[in-house]
Order: structure tokens, then sequence, then C-alpha cells
């Protein structure tokens, strides 16, 4: 294990000791975090919570630890966006992985579990809207984050990255793809019933997921490209824009991740759901109650 102190700027600490946007301290979070992109729906999960012994916010960052039956939870909000996970899960890592007090690397490595319950568009026709959920097996990254790091292809799926990138014809000027797998184990434990396949994550919700308002995007045909992508009989089931980064850091540092979506819109057929409420809830409660199992 490498031993060196971790510089004031490199590891920014809040004057209380604890983490710099997450203000967490190591005694606040619980192994098993839930990760939400809204702010709003983290009081959505902790109020199945029987007990909620921890909050706490900072910007769009949400914390709430607590019980559901018996079972010590977080569940904590991201904002949108891959440069978001950069930083939530590079604080969760911290909390659990390194002393905040000598800021120096544990020996002994704790692993997190990390699940990210969101809403997302599907690629594919027949996902229906409103009541469907999407266990990304794997995430497929358009957002390129994960190249910022050393040995990021050591966690990539490279046939199914390059099977995509000669598919799609990829442009050399946009980011890189790469494609990671979801921990086997959170997707068996949660997912076992859920449609599985590639999540896409995109570096933003207009232009990056082929929407035109007054912008052009560059391939017009880009969704539909993706759409008849498939691998070993893997397609690209819907587009987000949080999971390629979660399952890339979470792999790279030893934590296990999975994510789920509800599926509110389909690209395909241009339907959208509003009232996706009580489906969201539905998958909320189901998530719980199979992480006490």
């Amino acid at each position: 294990m490498e031993n060196r102190s971790i510089p004031d700027s490199q590891l920014v600490l809040n004057p209380d000791g604890s983490v710099y946007h997450l203000k967490l301290l190591p005694a606040q979070l619980a192994d098993t975090v839930i990760l939400v992109g809204d702010p709003n729906r983290v009081g959505k999960v902790s109020s199945f919570f029987d007990v909620i012994e921890h909050k706490v916010s900072n910007r769009e960052i949400v914390t709430h630890t607590g019980f559901y039956r018996g079972k010590r939870l977080s569940v904590i909000s991201t904002g949108m966006g891959t440069d978001n996970i950069d930083i939530v899960i590079n604080e969760l890592d911290a909390l659990v992985n390194v002393d905040l007090k000598t800021r120096q690397i544990k020996p002994v490595h704790h692993s997190l579990n990390l699940i990210r319950l969101g809403t997302s568009g599907a690629l594919q026709p027949d996902i229906p809207v409103g009541e469907s959920f999407v266990a990304g097996k794997y995430a497929l990254g358009i957002d390129g984050l994960l190249h910022f790091y050393a040995r990021s292809g050591e966690v990539m799926r490279q046939d199914m990255t390059e099977a995509f990138v000669r598919h799609m014809q990829w442009d050399s000027k946009l980011p890189a793809p790469y494609v990671v797998e979801a921990s086997p184990r959170l997707l068996e434990l949660l997912a076992y019933d859920c449609r599985q396949g590639l999540t896409a994550t995109a570096p933003g919700f207009y232009g990056p997921q082929g929407r035109v308002l007054r912008l052009p995007v560059a391939d017009a045909e880009m969704n539909h490209k993706m759409e008849s992508f498939s691998f070993e009989g893997i397609r690209i089931t819907n587009f987000e824009m949080e999971s390629s980064a979660l399952y890339g850091m979470s792999r790279m540092l030893g934590h296990e991740a999975l994510t789920i979506c509800l599926i509110i819109a389909n690209r395909v057929t241009e339907k959208f759901s509003g009232n996706y409420q009580p489906f969201m809830e539905k998958l909320i409660r189901q998530t719980l109650d199979r992480l006490c199992m």
C-alpha cells in the first residue's frame, strides 16, 4: 500500500474534518449507499426509513443516513452528469479508505455498495414508458471522464467498446467511448427480474443525446445507429448521464455499483410519461426490500 500524505489542495476538507462537497464524516456514511440525481428524491427514499440519524446538504448534494428494517443505509443526491459522479465517488471512497486525520491511505481496503436509482429514456421501441425498470448490466460511456485516470483501460470491456466504435463509425473528434460492467452480485440481488442491457451515458441532455431544438446535431443518425447496435445479444437499452462514471470509478476503486432506471421516455417512439412518481416509489420500495434480504 502506498504510504503518502495526500496534500490539502487534493483532498479538501471542511473545518470540522468532513469531506468538502459531501460535508460528511466517516461515521455518518453507511456501507450501502443509494444514489439519486434529484435532491428532492433523497427525502422520498428516506421517507421509507424507520429512523433517520443524520441529514446534511450542500449545493445539489443531499445526504440522509438511517435504518430500513434494521439495515443501515445512506441515500445521496449526485445532481446531473458524470462530473458530479467524479466528485461524489472520490469523496465517498475517501471517507472509507483514507484516514482523514493523517491524510494517508488506509492499509485495509473498505468496499461500498453503490446503487443508483434514476430516470432514463429508452433506445429500443419495445421498452414501455412509465412502467419499465431497466438495469445496466454494462454502462457505455461517451462522456470521456474515465480516460483522465491511469489504468482505466483495465476495467473496460475492450471487445464491446471496439465493436461499438466500428458500428457507429465514431467521429475521432468526440470523446473515446468505453464500456464497463456492473457488479454481478448487485445485479443478481436487486435486478434479477428487470430488463437488462447496455446503459449509455452521455455528457449532456440535448445534443449528446441526439435532441434537436435550435442547434442541429453533428450526427443526426446517432440514436438510430445506437438502437441497432448489438454485441453478444446485448442491446443499448437506454440513455442517461451518470452510469459510465459510476461503474468505471467504482471498479477502479474497488466498490460494487449498479444502476436501475425507470423509463420515463422512449426516444424511438417519442413517448414521454409525466406521471411516473408511483412507479419510482415502487422501484425505491423494491430496492430497499431486496437490500434487506
